[in-house]
């Protein structure tokens, strides 16, 4: 088609570029996690074993689509969600408590510098347009 030009990419904070970034990740961990609750067959006799694998697996797929979400405030915040639901994991296999502080500091890293970087640069664009 002549004359049209291709849409231009939204710009991304930093903020959403490395909490996706963590979220990813992490996705790959939980996952692999639900299989090893599933091995060590962790789980209460009366639920069956096979609930580690789904577990893990739905919360791996909240977390790469809340990666995807994170330009929304509420986004970040199901991001939290999502590293409070690995905590509670923690009581049924104590590594899983280990992944969740390790990306909980990653992401809590990742969402706090990244909004301090995005209020600068926001600040420092706005200086430019004043200047003009």
């Amino acid at each position: 088609m002549a004359g049209v030009s291709p849409r231009e990419r939204r710009r991304r904070g930093a903020a959403e570029s490395l909490g996706a970034v963590v979220l990813g990740f992490e996705s790959i961990v939980v996952f692999l996690g639900g299989l090893v609750v599933y091995g060590l067959d962790v789980l209460p006799p009366e639920v069956p074993s096979w609930l580690g694998i789904v577990a893990g697996a739905l919360l791996a797929v909240v977390m790469v689509a809340t990666a995807g979400l994170l330009r929304h405030a509420w986004g970040i915040a199901l991001g939290w969600g999502c590293q409070a639901v690995l905590a509670l994991g923690g009581f049924l296999e104590p590594a899983l408590a280990v992944v969740a502080v390790v990306f909980g500091a990653m992401y809590a890293y990742a969402t706090i510098k990244g909004g301090a970087l995005d209020r600068r640069n926001a600040a420092i664009a706005a200086d430019e347009s004043n200047g003009d």
